[in-house]
């Protein structure tokens, strides 16, 4: 699994020219899934998300978590995350889970998400997207299996 984390002041999803969700304050995450990742990989990757403290606190620091600043998540699933480019010029997603896999697990997150957080808001799996967000600072993280140590 690999994870794109942008904090974001707003962010909103158009899909056929319909904007299908917007949020405030808090995370865009753009959610890679791979060959190997399990319904364990999704529970470990947002875990971490939600403890992340990313937010400036009254002193400038980055000391708060997403709960700390009452903030949303939208989630948009993003095989090309997974785009090999060692060779040639066009990348391969050879490491990107099979669609169907990809979908269940990108489905089970967003239930977690919404379990454990509640305001959570998607993008559609598969569909061709348009994202606009005014990102926060900028600030960015990418998550993936060796900085969760594993």
């Amino acid at each position: 699994m690999k994870v794109v984390i942008q904090r974001v002041k707003r962010a909103s999803v158009t899909i056929e020219g319909e904007v299908k969700a917007s949020i405030n304050r808090g995370y865009l995450l753009l959610l890679g899934i791979g060959k190997e990742d399990t319904r364990e990989t999704a529970d470990k990757y947002l875990d971490k998300i939600l403890k992340l403290r990313i937010f400036d606190d009254e002193e400038g620091k980055t000391n708060l978590s997403l709960s700390d600043v009452n903030g949303d998540i939208m989630v948009i699933s993003q095989f090309t995350l997974y785009a090999d480019c060692r060779k040639g010029n066009r990348p391969n997603f050879l490491n990107a889970a099979e669609p169907a896999r990809a979908k269940e697990l990108y489905e089970y997150f967003m239930i977690s998400c919404r379990e454990k957080y509640g305001r959570v808001e998607s993008g559609e799996f598969g569909a061709d997207m348009k994202i606009e967000l005014l990102n926060d600072g900028p600030f960015t993280v990418v998550l993936d299996k060796e900085m969760l140590g594993y």
